[in-house]
């Protein structure tokens, strides 16, 4: 059988990408203990309990708050690196797909 007998496959259209609405929605519903909220907390979270009556204790204790928040920021801004260099990488390969597709459908024709 010829290459032009063949049927050919028509895919679904992509859906549209969802909304800032949907999407904070979405996140508004999850529950406290979702993956998303959990995956990048410390292990061992800082006391937090107000400690008013030791100065020493609670300089201490914002100390340990401020380096949290500090390493927190720099894991955030890692793993923005690394999603912006991902989707990069998923850029190219879709562009060299759509070459390939392409070279493929015309060599078909």
């Amino acid at each position: 059988m010829s290459s032009k007998g063949k049927k050919r496959v028509v895919l679904p259209t992509r859906p549209a990408p969802p909304t800032v609405e949907q999407i904070l929605e979405d996140v508004r519903g999850a529950p406290p203990n979702d993956p998303v909220f959990t995956a990048l907390a410390p292990e061992e979270p800082p006391d937090l309990s107000p400690r008013a009556e030791d100065p020493e204790a609670r300089l201490e204790q914002l100390y340990q708050q401020s380096r949290a928040y500090v390493a927190m920021n720099e894991r955030l801004r890692q793993a923005g690196d690394t999603l912006r260099q991902k989707f990069e990488d998923l850029r190219q390969a879709d562009k060299r797909l759509e070459q390939d597709v392409s070279h493929v459908t015309s060599a078909t024709s």
